[in-house]
């Protein structure tokens, strides 16, 4: 799915990365909450607000179960065009698993900023020879709305071999997300903050892979990240294409990133991502082309590009 969540899900593998030899093992309850600002170069911008609480769970003796624990997370957010909750739970029943379920809602509007942005809405063809992709609704004319469920693996070399510079970590999620907008019917076309309009009703599969290297200074987290997504739903036959392959919809969406996380004071980190990814190349149209107008080249399907550099602060209350 082309989400804007990508910077949160940053921030989870990131301040999720700590070692594996330092999980509490002292069998306590914890909570804590955040602030979140993401800015990018995109005009893209959102505040977090975020709750966390552990509560151990089937603990053991062993190094790899001490830590076994549930988490149940809350989050509110709000960017210029749109705003919503969400909620997850995450069950770790050893250290290098994770298994995690949740939802999210939300709702947006339409701002007129330079070009038009876009919250939540009906993504449609205006028509005529040029195909121009369009918005059609108005402010809060429905929700937008998702369950997802998922795991994760990740491995700190650390916990093998201790110590303060020998943490090389691997961090893998794999997830299945059911999204829907409540003002589009069965196989419409909806927009949410200005993706591209190529969501319907259905589900996506979503994947990441992580390396990283933690280190005890102010730069404390450098690190390699590939994205993947893919909707793994069908659209119908749509004039004046066949089949969803003809514009490239079976094909899977790919981001790459370089990160790297300052820890500033033991309450105030930041967080900097430099992305690029592989967008569909076209025999005909562009990005301002209604994208089931669209053909794509099927001697060079993909290119590659720049994306965007993104910042997120966070601050622990």
């Amino acid at each position: 799915m082309k989400r804007t969540s990508l910077l949160f899900l940053l921030v989870v593998l990131v301040f999720g990365l700590q070692p594996l030899a330092a999980q509490d093992a002292a069998g306590d309850a914890s909570s804590s909450t955040e602030i979140v600002l993401q800015l990018s170069s995109l005009p893209e911008a959102k505040v977090q607000f975020n709750y966390k609480y552990k509560l151990p769970f089937l603990q053991g003796s062993s190094p790899l179960t001490e830590g076994n624990n549930v988490t149940f997370k809350a989050g509110a957010e709000i960017t210029p065009i749109s705003l919503g909750g969400n909620v997850e739970a995450v069950l770790t029943p050893i250290a290098f698993l994770q298994f995690y379920t949740g939802g999210r809602m939300g709702s947006g509007w339409k701002v007129k900023l330079g070009k038009d942005l876009y919250g939540i809405g009906k993504s449609v063809d205006t028509g005529g020879t040029s195909h121009e992709r369009g918005w059609e609704g108005s402010g809060f004319d429905g929700l937008l709305w998702g369950i997802h469920l998922g795991g994760t693996v990740q491995f700190d070399f650390a916990a093998i071999f201790p110590g303060d510079w020998n943490h090389v970590v691997f961090q893998s999620s794999h997830e299945c997300e059911y999204s829907g907008y409540t003002n589009a019917k069965k196989f419409e076309s909806w927009w949410m903050e200005h993706d591209g309009g190529e969501n319907i009703n259905g589900w996506t599969y979503y994947g990441n892979f992580l390396v990283g290297y933690q280190m005890p200074i102010f730069l404390d987290t450098v690190g390699i990240l590939t994205e993947m997504d893919l909707n793994i739903y069908d659209n119908p036959d749509s004039p004046p294409n066949s089949h969803r392959s003809v514009w490239g919809d079976d094909k899977i969406r790919w981001k790459f990133a370089l990160l790297s996380h300052f820890t500033i004071t033991e309450q105030f980190g930041a967080a900097l991502l430099v992305q690029f990814r592989t967008v569909r190349n076209y025999l005909n149209g562009d990005k301002d082309t209604y994208y089931r107008a669209r053909e794509i080249d099927t001697d060079k399907m993909l290119k590659f590009e720049f994306y965007r550099v993104a910042a997120i602060l966070s601050y622990k209350l």
